[in-house]
């Protein structure tokens, strides 16, 4: 491993460093509090794309994913179908018009700012409740991020957790601070095709120096049939693998479950608000699916040609991306692959550090302290949270844990409490403020308490994801309440996107 630690050193160091030029590079386009939320609506389709797949797959692509399937086998990718279909469907039916209504809501620059003016809510509790949601579970996320970074340098240098942390913290938060959205969107464009060329290249070296598919599925089949079985998740008890047992309905759904959980994602939701325009959107609906389908293929791939090649079973299957790298190129290309672990981590825990640091700004501070705050005192303060945020989730990241277990956690909080509302609010022009405050109350509890549920159920208990409960849960409480509690908003938004769409190519 020591042969590693100069050629990464190198192309991490100059890596780290262009992302801090592009935010002082974008710092001078950072004039106005919409140009630090929105980079001012202006991405393009390509742009948008991009910046939506990087913001999503975070250093669990490279680090939780291919540990999966290097420790169940190709059972455990039900994940990446559940998310490609997630992706799809996101931004078929939930990009056109959340662009459209969020422009119509006063410019609306958080989704608690949407919610709140999409159901004509004078109290401003439902902004307060969605922000609060959206601050405690992406400090969480951040947190992730930060983790899988120790992870990442701990794999590589055989120690430095603590530093890995300090690194990524401050990279981030100086680039973040300095260009707002634009910085981090176009710094997102780089990282995304650093983590294409990362999920395409290794695999493929993987499977050529084995000697082609065949060669690899007669590895996996020697060591374990349940490893090739889409329907079982093979056992591994750190030494090899055995048959394991059935994965059963509800583990399937559990992992197709995940796709749920794009629909309440604020990350990636706030791209959709932000590209040029609904005419692009086709355009970054394929570009961005195709995306995710090849990076998803991709790091599944490594942890089963992390099973066939590598000389002894890992300890920790989350470093097998790393362990091929040491292994099978040399340093300086390993240097470039493990970019993609990097590029991975970054492009997500940055876009929840800003999302976090605007619903501190925008629904915090100006909707409740200063209304009329100035432009130069919103971006001040904007830049003051990311750096707050930041510090929270870094001592969180300290306690250590699962990549794959911490971004479970908080990705189930935000699809089961903001999923369901979302949609309804986008297509279910009746819907009232009630629906939307029991739909985010009900999908955030269910999801916070289920660990603590589950067990009680007895003979019944399941076992099953939490997203599944929570989203179920939260669509009751949303149509329940929005029929018969309270009045329907005055204003006829489909009528509006009509309008507004009228001279649009159409996106569907």
């Amino acid at each position: 491993m020591t042969h590693l630690i100069v050629p990464v050193m190198i192309t991490f160091g100059i890596f780290l460093l262009a992302m801090v030029a592009v935010g002082f590079w974008t710092y001078q386009d950072t004039l106005t509090f919409s140009d630090f939320a929105l980079g001012g609506r202006r991405l393009s389709a390509t742009v948008a794309a991009l910046s939506a797949g990087a913001s999503d797959m975070s250093g669990w692509l490279f680090l939780g994913l291919p540990g999966a399937v290097y420790a169940a086998g190709i059972g455990a990718t039900w994940i990446a179908v559940g998310l490609a279909l997630g992706t799809y469907l996101n931004w078929l039916l939930v990009a056109p018009r959340l662009r459209t209504y969020t422009e119509l809501a006063g410019d609306a620059k958080t989704l608690s700012a949407y919610l709140e003016e999409r159901f004509e809510d004078g109290s401003r509790m439902l902004r307060l409740l969605s922000a609060t949601v959206t601050v405690v579970f992406f400090t969480v996320y951040v947190a992730s991020g930060l983790l899988a970074g120790g992870v990442l340098f701990e794999g590589i240098f055989g120690g430095g957790f603590e530093f890995a942390l300090t690194v990524f913290a401050v990279v981030i938060v100086v680039y973040t601070v300095l260009g707002g959205f634009r910085a981090v969107s176009l710094t997102h464009s780089v990282q995304a095709t650093v983590m294409f060329g990362a999920a395409v290249a290794l695999p493929a070296i993987g499977v050529g120096l084995l000697g082609g598919f065949g060669a690899l599925h007669g590895v996996l089949t020697h060591k374990s049939a349940a490893l090739l079985d889409m329907g079982a998740k093979a056992g591994f008890d750190g030494s090899r693998w055995t048959s394991g047992h059935p994965l059963g309905t509800v583990a399937v759904v559990s992992l197709l479950a995940w796709g749920l959980g794009y629909f309440g994602q604020p990350h990636i939701l706030v791209r959709f608000m932000s590209i040029r325009s609904t005419r692009d959107i086709t355009k970054a609906r394929r570009i961005g699916v195709s995306w995710v389908v090849v990076c998803l293929a991709g790091a599944s791939l490594v942890g089963l040609v992390g099973i066939a090649s590598l000389d002894q079973p890992l300890e920790n299957p989350e470093t097998v991306f790393i362990a091929l790298c040491t292994q099978l190129v040399n340093p300086w290309i390993a240097g470039l692959l493990l970019l993609g672990v990097l590029a991975a981590i970054k492009s997500t825990a940055d876009s929840q550090l800003l999302v976090s640091a605007m619903a501190l700004t925008e629904d915090f501070f100006r909707a409740f302290v200063r209304r009329q705050a100035s432009d130069a005192v919103l971006v001040l303060t904007a830049r003051a949270t990311v750096v707050a945020v930041a510090v929270v989730a870094y001592v969180i990241a300290l306690s250590g844990g699962a990549v794959l277990d911490i971004v479970a956690y908080a990705w189930a909080g935000f699809g089961a409490a903001f999923g369901p509302v979302i949609l309804l609010s986008l297509y279910w022009p009746r819907m009232t403020r009630a629906g939307a405050m029991a739909g985010i109350v009900t999908g955030a509890v269910t999801v916070l308490l289920w660990k603590q549920i589950d067990p009680l159920l007895g003979p019944l208990q399941s076992g099953i994801y939490e997203m599944v409960p929570g989203v179920l849960a939260a669509t009751a409480a949303a149509l329940l309440f929005g029929r018969f509690v309270g009045r329907p908003p005055r204003r006829v938004w489909s009528g509006s996107m009509e309008r507004q769409n009228a001279t649009a190519v159409p996106v569907g």
